[in-house]
């Protein structure tokens, strides 16, 4: 089945923070500081999807929201598909969506973290077309301040 993209709305903030929190912890859990796991609670998924509706590109699938994407300026921040549509493209086509909106807002190159143990992305990312622009600390929002997390940053030009 082919999915469809729209804009996030307040009612899909449920959807995405189910697939961003089982997505996140796939990816980070043990490749992220224990300071910056203890603070992501599965509470603190549904506080920031709600918050960042307006950020949110949703990819539908029948009336199932399969996956998401969250851009800001040049950044790729998020980029998620529900554990039932893994392998089924959808990350792909989110991902060409993120980087339209990255030239739709006047950057010629995006950018995004992968946490540097999480092998899968970065073999998604580069199969995508993505270079490796080597390590650094992302600096993941905390109400406390910015927890630094070790990651690559790749980058692509749009």
């Amino acid at each position: 089945m082919t999915a469809s993209l729209r804009p996030a709305g307040p009612a899909d903030a449920e959807a995405v923070a189910a697939i961003w929190y089982a997505g996140w912890g796939d990816g980070h859990l043990g490749h992220v500081p224990d300071e910056l796991v203890a603070i992501r609670t599965k509470d603190s998924f549904w506080t920031r999807a709600a918050e960042r509706v307006a950020d949110t590109t949703v990819a539908v699938v029948g009336d199932e929201v399969a996956g998401f994407v969250m851009v800001v300026g040049d950044e790729v921040e998020q980029v998620y598909v529900s554990r039932d549509h893994r392998g089924s493209g959808i990350a792909g086509v989110l991902l060409a969506e993120a980087e339209q909106q990255v030239k739709a807002n006047g950057h010629a190159e995006a950018w995004l973290a992968v946490a540097t143990g999480n092998a899968r992305a970065r073999r998604f990312y580069e199969r995508s077309g993505w270079t490796d622009a080597g390590a650094f600390d992302y600096p993941a929002t905390t109400d406390s301040g910015p927890i630094p997390v070790p990651c690559h940053r790749y980058t692509k030009p749009v």
